[in-house]
């Protein structure tokens, strides 16, 4: 799976932080979602794709599986 994040549609909700927070950080300055891996850490596959269903911009995709 290989996760990619449009920061500029990111709302800065901070869901994905909160559910997956080894794959996903927020930018300190504007809040805005940071990808810490372009895969999901360890155990956090099905975090991330919650986050995915979760982010109220739609800015989190995931692909490959």
């Amino acid at each position: 799976m290989r996760i990619s994040a449009d920061t500029d549609s990111c709302v800065a909700s901070g869901q994905c932080v909160l559910l997956a927070p080894g794959t996903f950080d927020q930018d300190e300055e504007a809040g805005t979602v940071v990808l810490r891996t372009e895969e999901p850490a360890p155990g956090e596959e099905d975090a991330v794709r919650q986050a995915e269903l979760t982010c109220p911009a739609a800015a989190i995709r995931l692909s490959g599986g």
